[in-house]
Formats: C-alpha cells, sequence, structure tokens
C-alpha cells in the first residue's frame, strides 16, 4: 500500500458515515407519537437510535442521531401537553442517555484505533522474524514461502532463517509444536538462537546441539522443535535433520534425502548426525515443513509431493517454482492449508568439486 492509499484509507475511517438507519430509528417512533393521540409517549424509546449508531458508527455520527433524537423528544412533549415535571424528567433523561451513547461511541473508537495500531506493530514483528527471502546468498539463489493457518496472526508454528558465515551459506526449517502465543515465543528462541549460534558453531551438529541446549530449559514437558539444518559449500549440501521431514532435491530426478539414522527433535536431547548429499548442477533443494509432506484433499487423500514437486520445480525462477507448488498444493486441498507451512527452495548457481569440511 503506497502513502497516497494509506492517507486515502485513513480519511474514510475519519469521516462520519451517514447514520440512515439510526435516523430512520427516530421517525418511526415520533411518527406514530405524532399522529396517533391513543399511542402512549414514546419519548424515553427515542433512545433506541442513539444506542443503534454508537455500535456501529462514530462519536460525530451518534452526535447527529442524539441532536435528531433530543429534538424530536421535546417536539414530542410539546405536542401531547405532557406535564412539564413530567417532559422535563423524561427529556433529560433522554439527553442524558444520548450523551452516554456519544461517550460510548468515542470510546469504540479510541479502541479500534489502538487495535489497528497494535496489528500494524505485531505484523511489523513477525515480518522481522521471518522475512520473506528471495536473492542470491553466496552464489545460492534462495527463495521463501509461508503461509500461517492462525487468521490472527502471519506467524504460526513453523519457522525459517538463513545465516551468510565463514562456513558457507547456513539454513534453517523448523516446526514448533503447538499454536498460539507459546508456539509464537518458541519460534522466536528458536530463530534468536540460530542466529546466535550459526556464526561460530564449527559444523551443523555442534549447531544443532548448541540450540537444543538452548531451547531445552524454555520447553515444558510436551514441547518441541522439529528442525533441518542445510550447509551449502561448491558441489555439495551438509544436513542434520533432527525429527524434521527430509529435504527434497530436484535435479535428474526428484528424491528425498532421508538421514540414516533418525534423530529426535530439539527439546528431546537429539543424537545429531551430519550427512553430506552431491549437487549437480542445476539441481534445487527444497526445505518444507510437515504442511506440505501431510496435506491432505476433503477425502483424505495425501498430497502427492514426489510427483508434484516435479511438476512444480520444473519452471525456470525459483520464485515461479515455489507460487506453482502451492498452487498446486491449495488444488489439491480445496483451499488454503489448514496447517502451517514453510517452504525454503536453495539452487546452487554454480557446482565445482566439493569443499573440505572447516
Amino acid at each position: 500500500m503506497t502513502a497516497r492509499d494509506a492517507g486515502r484509507t485513513d480519511a474514510r475511517e475519519r469521516s462520519p458515515r451517514l447514520p440512515a438507519a439510526p435516523l430512520a430509528v427516530c421517525l418511526l417512533i415520533a411518527v406514530p407519537d405524532l399522529l396517533f393521540d391513543q399511542v402512549p409517549s414514546l419519548i424515553t424509546m427515542l433512545l433506541i437510535a442513539p444506542l443503534t449508531a454508537c455500535v456501529r458508527l462514530g462519536p460525530r455520527s451518534t452526535l447527529l442521531v442524539c441532536c435528531c433524537s433530543a429534538t424530536l423528544g421535546l417536539v414530542m412533549g410539546l405536542a401531547e401537553e405532557v406535564p412539564p415535571l413530567e417532559l422535563t424528567v423524561r427529556w433529560s433523561g433522554l439527553v442524558l442517555g444520548c450523551a452516554l451513547t456519544v461517550y460510548a461511541a468515542r470510546q469504540r473508537e479510541l479502541l479500534d484505533r489502538m487495535l489497528v495500531q497494535a496489528r500494524e506493530v505485531a505484523r511489523v514483528t513477525q515480518e522481522a522474524i521471518l522475512r520473506p527471502i528471495s536473492k542470491n546468498l553466496d552464489g545460492t539463489q534462495v527463495c521463501t514461502r509461508y503461509h500461517c493457518a492462525a487468521l490472527e496472526s502471519t506467524v504460526g508454528g513453523d519457522l525459517y532463517d538463513v545465516a551468510m558465515t565463514r562456513y558457507g551459506l547456513r539454513v534453517l526449517v523448523g516446526d514448533v509444536r503447538g499454536h498460539g502465543l507459546d508456539a509464537l515465543r518458541l519460534t522466536a528462541d528458536t530463530i534468536t538462537g540460530f542466529r546466535e549460534l550459526a556464526y561460530t558453531a564449527p559444523d551443523l551438529t555442534v549447531l544443532a546441539e548448541g540450540l537444543d541446549a538452548r531451547l531445552a530449559p524454555e520447553l515444558g514437558p510436551e514441547d518441541f522443535v522439529t528442525a533441518v539444518f542445510a550447509e551449502f559449500a561448491p558441489g555439495e549440501v551438509r544436513l542434520v535433520n533432527c525429527g524434521h521431514p527430509a529435504p527434497l532435491r530436484s535435479g535428474d530426478r526428484v528424491e528425498l534425502l532421508e538421514p540414516g539414522v533418525p534423530s529426535t527433535p530439539l527439546g528431546l536431547a537429539p543424537e545429531t548426525r551430519q550427512y553430506r548429499v552431491r549437487l549437480q548442477p542445476g539441481d534445487r533443494l527444497l526445505l518444507c515443513t510437515d504442511g506440505l509432506t501431510e496435506a491432505r484433499d476433503p477425502d483424505g487423500n495425501a498430497f502427492p509431493l514426489l510427483g508434484e514437486a516435479a511438476l512444480a520445480l520444473r519452471e525456470p525462477l525459483p520464485d515461479d517454482a515455489l507460487h506453482a507448488l502451492y498452487t498446486r498444493l491449495t488444488t489439491h486441498t480445496g483451499g488454503a492449508p489448514d496447517d502451517d507451512l514453510a517452504l525454503v527452495l536453495c539452487q546452487p548457481l554454480e557446482s565445482t568439486v566439493p569443499a573440505r569440511t572447516p
């Protein structure tokens, strides 16, 4: 959204909306009272219109309805020749109620503004936690895609991050158990720990063990974080998998890069082992969460990952490939995924002889 569009939006929010419905309520109450003598005095019922206005309209529109209600109430009292004391009591009650509705509309407007500001702060904070990436990092094109299943948030339990270190490009993709604020807190702790350790850990096993040691004191008895770590070197990628869905390599064929020995997730004392995979020119590596591997259609059929990935990852540009894969996923599931989803596609631009491990 541009600054001009934001200004127009703010102007629309500040401008009062026409209180047609509350004014119509005023007329529906006043007209029978004025036309038919047999109808009991309905002065106090005119408060219905301001109450209706303060629920949906701003304070200025509510004030306009209040003025209309107070005026009609006075006209109705004088036309019916209500005793002065009775008219004073009824009309004063109407005016007092109108004043309270204007105050309520003002407080609701202030609360709405605070909520808008809070959402904006949350959006900026969440983008700082999971910043979108589409760039060349040390000879590897990295593109990301993220989907949060929770409507009230843009960050869920899935996470990713990258770090350019002296050991090469390092990538983390993980999945925090659970949802809500606790999952968001654990997501932030995991990414923060990775950013602190990625630049000093000499290899991925030390990085994974250090992150596990940092997270363990913060985890509850049933909490854990599945994670896969990748480190790119010329002609190969080094991987450590802690209970996470296996990365997918796309090249001459599409295959899952399963670890030789499975490991438990972070927080459950994983026995980390690093394994290496050769990367040929043109190979791509897709790291994902179980929002992709466990997706199902309305009939319960699993998403055919290998076949769909083989078709989607043929797209020449990595961004287009991720978009095609996500489109195929939503077509299979019949809509947006019910689970959080993180996709990181890495494509080394050059492939040479594997480098020696630092």
